[in-house]
């Protein structure tokens, strides 16, 4: 079986091209199991309901778990409870959005 920090760790690999984060660390990634068969589930969310990029999202999160893991299948679902906050990224993008929030132009 995959585990979940094995799902976690492809879908590192995915980056959000509009921050330059990957999902993960966006905490965008909600959950990922795998049954016996390493069909892989993947519970995700999206920054905002109007991403340009949502079906594009869904596919790089599902592409991602196939290539670096031994996932038979992967099927990614947007779900929008928790919706997603600023709150919920790594310390570390929090402080990098925040400098760039706070630059003086």
């Amino acid at each position: 079986m995959i585990s979940k920090e094995d799902a976690f760790k492809a879908i590192s690999n995915v980056i959000d091209p509009e921050v330059g984060f990957n999902l993960v660390e966006m905490g965008l990634i909600y959950d990922a199991v795998s049954d016996e068969d390493n069909n892989v589930s993947v519970t995700m969310t999206l920054s905002t309901r109007a991403c340009p990029l949502h079906q594009m999202m869904i596919q790089w999160v599902e592409e991602a778990v196939m290539k670096h893991t031994d996932a038979a299948s992967c099927k990614a679902e947007v779900v929008w409870e928790p919706e997603w906050s600023f709150e919920m990224a790594d310390q570390h993008v929090k402080d990098k959005l925040n400098q760039f929030a706070n630059r003086q132009i």
